[in-house]
């Protein structure tokens, strides 16, 4: 295992990762977070070295089978024995420079904030993404343990903090979407999550099937600039409206089985 570096030199902060088959990603993950006291391990019954590859970073590796998402991450956090918290994918990876703004924010040990929100700077086939809607795409991942939950919810679920939220200004790195065929397998999955928490609400018809992707691929590439990513901010935008037909179908047919078993 290797020696981690103590250096937040104020309030302990443990970092909390949820990982299932993660082995490509996971060790340069870890690798950008050594300097915090503590880092918090979840495999949810991975069949590759991704445990291997967490013992060598932490002892703190737990095996639990997959319960959902909001679950895990809410499992992890109940590990974490230090009064910050910062929440990491294994496809994330936190720059020096965010590293130090971290630092100095908890050695400040201001009571003004309870939480901070991320910027974050993602990959799509490759390119970094600064419009699309993506970029700052600011997230909640720091944030005081004892002051947090998890939202209840399939896909999408985050953290709930009982307090004042901050912004630092250095983003992470996300490598995500590194191929379309990631994409498509992602837009399988989380349009299904998501289907299942809105089928009990507003009904769909046969426009929304047309009308909502229509909305999402304008917005992505014509509202929020997604233009000007080029060739990978289109690709982009026609798959943000492949996954708002996905779930509208997904949602339709949840929808006409709860009608056939009445």
């Amino acid at each position: 295992m290797q020696e981690l570096q103590k250096k937040s030199g104020g309030p302990g902060l443990s970092v909390i990762l949820i990982a299932q088959n993660e082995e490509k990603n996971l060790r340069a993950c870890l690798e950008s977070v050594t300097w915090a006291d503590e880092i918090i391990v979840v495999d949810g019954g991975s069949t590759d070295a991704t445990a291997e590859i967490a013992r060598e970073f932490t002892e703190h590796v737990y095996v639990n089978l997959w319960p959902g998402f909001a679950a895990q991450k809410q499992f992890a956090l109940d590990q974490a024995s230090r009064e910050w918290v910062l929440s990491i994918d294994a496809d994330e990876r936190i720059p020096p420079e965010l590293r130090d703004e971290i630092l100095k924010a908890l050695s400040a040990g201001s009571d003004k904030f309870s939480g901070y929100e991320i910027p974050r700077l993602s990959t799509f086939l490759g390119k970094f993404i600064y419009h699309s809607g993506w970029y700052p795409g600011y997230q909640l991942r720091l944030f005081q343990r004892e002051k947090t939950r998890l939202s209840d919810v399939h896909v999408h679920e985050g953290f709930v903090v009982d307090g004042e939220i901050g912004r630092l200004t250095h983003h992470m790195l996300h490598f995500t979407h590194q191929s379309l065929a990631e994409s498509f397998d992602r837009l399988n999955r989380y349009s299904s999550l998501e289907a299942h928490d809105r089928a009990g609400r507003k009904k769909v018809h046969w426009w929304d099937v047309l009308t909502h992707p229509a909305a999402a691929f304008f917005n992505k590439f014509i509202a929020l600039r997604g233009y000007r990513d080029g060739m990978h901010g289109f690709v982009l935008a026609v798959v943000t409206a492949m996954v708002k037909m996905a779930l509208y179908l997904k949602i339709w047919e949840l929808q006409q089985r709860e009608a056939d078993e009445w």
